[in-house]
């Protein structure tokens, strides 16, 4: 902490002499500044350095010290400056106006000097002690942004690591996360209008859905090679193992949950994408078959984005179709595929999908 000798006291009294035997009494231990008036005194207190502590006249023409106190506090540059009134007015009454105004300590005149000096004193050990407090606190909250900014990397890190695994055995790109993260992204921000997302879609949920989007396909680790990779079309028993992947995704995750004993929000939204993305809005889709609004809405939301850069993408099976006609795919599923809301919304931001697709394109990486 600041040591008393290097504090700055303000002494206003519109009065010479007053102000003279105080800054007298002061000055060999303290800097002391001087005003002989509420404004001056306003102008020195906004000036550097600033007083760490203010000796304050009641009785003043112009501006009384009740009058400057206010605008004291008033004022965020000023407010946290502790106030004593020393001051002629002795009665209980005007003690207790001033402390409840927000003084710090009441001195009357005539002044003791081993009374001014200890109260001056103590007043000041009590503003250095607010001063170490608030420097540490703040200290404490830099570490813990700081920390925390850590810990938000690390688990995005971890995140793109694990959907890596995935990716790399389906002979898929990295873009392919950071172009289905863009358009779950997009597409949530644009549903958030809607009242009837409004209460789901909020900013904290759009955020944990972003970050768990590029999970949605962990469980094809556990698919075998010939399946994922194969070329040409799938058999049906082939396609079956193929399907299994949604629920094997969902399992891991929630394996995981357990392991940390502690609940994830994003975790929790990465195994409803995982488990249900390929879910249709017509009930024909898997694992389950779940339809409409059974299908979590993060879950509908992956689903199309997911089609989406399906369609644009060059796969083993298939050659990209242009963003145009890939609309129009989607379009053409509203009602069957996609919960028809989400069309609407992603024709509304269909340039945002394109510009998306075009900034994270296979070609660029």
């Amino acid at each position: 902490m600041t040591q008393n000798s290097s504090a700055t006291i303000l002494i206003v009294d519109d009065t010479a002499e007053n102000l003279h035997v105080l800054s007298e009494l002061l000055r060999p231990q303290y800097r002391v500044l001087a005003a002989t008036s509420g404004p001056l005194a306003l102008r020195i207190a906004n000036s550097l350095p600033k007083p760490d502590l203010i000796l304050l006249d009641v009785m003043m023409p112009e501006m009384n010290g009740y009058e400057v106190l206010r605008a004291l506090q008033d004022n965020d540059a000023t407010r946290n400056i502790p106030v004593i009134f020393v001051t002629a007015l002795a009665e209980s009454s005007d003690e207790e106006l001033g402390l409840r105004l927000g003084a710090v300590d009441y001195i009357t005149k005539p002044i003791k000097p081993v009374v001014a000096l200890a109260r001056v004193r103590t007043q000041l050990e009590a503003k250095q002690a607010r001063d170490w407090l608030q420097n540490q606190n703040g200290m404490l909250e830099a570490e813990v942004s700081k920390r925390m900014a850590e810990n938000d990397l690390t688990q995005q890190v971890s995140i793109r690591a694990l959907a890596r695994l995935a990716e790399i055995r389906d002979n898929e790109t990295g873009n392919h996360l950071r172009r289905t993260q863009g358009y779950v992204n997009c597409l949530a921000v644009s549903l958030k209008q809607y009242p009837r997302f409004s209460e789901t879609l909020t900013d904290r949920y759009i955020d944990l859905l972003s970050r768990s989007a590029p999970l949605h396909d962990i469980g094809k680790v556990g698919v075998p090679d010939y399946i994922l990779l194969k070329p040409g079309k799938l058999t049906p028993e082939e396609w079956a193992i193929m399907q299994t992947h949604a629920k094997m995704g969902s399992d891991a995750i929630e394996s995981a949950e357990k392991d940390l004993q502690v609940q994830v929000p994003f975790l929790n939204i990465a195994k409803q994408i995982a488990h249900w993305h390929h879910e249709k809005w017509d009930g024909t889709g898997y694992p389950d078959g779940l339809a409409g609004d059974a299908i979590p809405l993060c879950a509908r939301i992956m689903a199309l984005a997911d089609v989406f850069d399906a369609l644009t993408s060059v796969r083993a099976y298939k050659a990209l179709m242009p963003y145009a006609e890939a609309r129009d795919v989607i379009l053409a599923g509203s009602g069957k595929h996609f919960d028809p809301d989400l069309v609407e919304a992603f024709i509304a931001n269909f340039d945002d999908f394109s510009k998306i697709g075009r900034q994270f394109s296979d070609a660029a990486q």
